[in-house]
């Protein structure tokens, strides 16, 4: 398709979302960007982009938000399942509220949000959908239980659906990070978990840009339409987990 056709991204009011937005509206393609935080949308200064201040597990507004970008730019074509948050804890302990809103957000969003963009997808034989999941969705870690869990969901989901739609010639790809420079921590509120964290960034060197994320992220859309790439794990070089 020689027309760039709309780029649909959760979560875009910050790290791996908001460089996301960056790099393909400063590539010319139609956005619509989608966060709770509406002034954090504002802030990004992207002329042009439609800015729809959603929680994405509000389904009503989050089908709102996507049709009415559609009947600005037309379908979607790119789908960035991005929204998530990252209360760490422990089962004995941890807020039983904060399982629910992980689930909520980050498996039971993502699949509205896909069911939302994927039938006219399937009808065009034309469109991807990039999930972000997690090295938390490969392998488990001390005070991530149920975050890992969402994660499994996310890669487990996307590999299924990745199958239920390849015939039809829509692409599904997981993007999986490790350490990346984001707010995700901000949603934990045990000190020592915080501390611990942040000890563990600080001895592999630091976290990865968001950017480099989004630079995969948009490579990935952009190869031919009959190339999947099927999941990308990227971490820092010292994170040996």
């Amino acid at each position: 398709m020689s027309k760039k056709q709309l780029v649909v991204i959760t979560g875009a009011s910050s790290g791996i979302g908001a460089a996301c937005a960056r790099s393909f509206h400063a590539a010319g393609y139609p956005t619509l960007l989608i966060a709770r935080r509406g002034d954090k949308l504002k802030e990004l200064g992207l002329k042009g982009a439609v800015l729809a201040e959603v929680d994405v597990t509000n389904s009503s507004e989050l089908l709102a938000a996507i049709r009415g970008a559609e009947e600005i730019h037309g379908p979607v074509d790119l789908l960035v399942n991005n929204a998530g948050l990252m209360p760490l804890g422990r089962i004995s302990d941890q807020d039983t509220t904060e399982w629910k809103r992980m689930l909520d957000v980050n498996v039971m969003a993502l699949l509205d949000a896909t069911q939302m963009v994927l039938p006219s997808m399937i009808e065009r034989k034309h469109g991807t959908i990039v999930n972000i999941g997690s090295v938390a969705g490969r392998n488990v870690y001390d005070n991530h239980t149920v975050y890992c869990g969402t994660k499994f969901a996310v890669h487990a989901i996307s590999e299924g659906l990745r199958k239920e739609v390849a015939n039809s010639q829509v692409r599904v790809s997981v993007i999986a990070p490790g350490l990346i420079e984001t707010e995700l921590l901000h949603h934990t509120t045990d000190p020592q978990i915080v501390a611990d964290y942040q000890a563990y960034k600080d001895s592999v060197g630091g976290a990865i840009s968001p950017q480099v994320v989004a630079d995969i992220i948009q490579h990935v859309y952009e190869l031919p339409q009959n190339v999947c790439i099927r999941e990308v794990v990227l971490a820092p070089t010292t994170q040996d987990a």
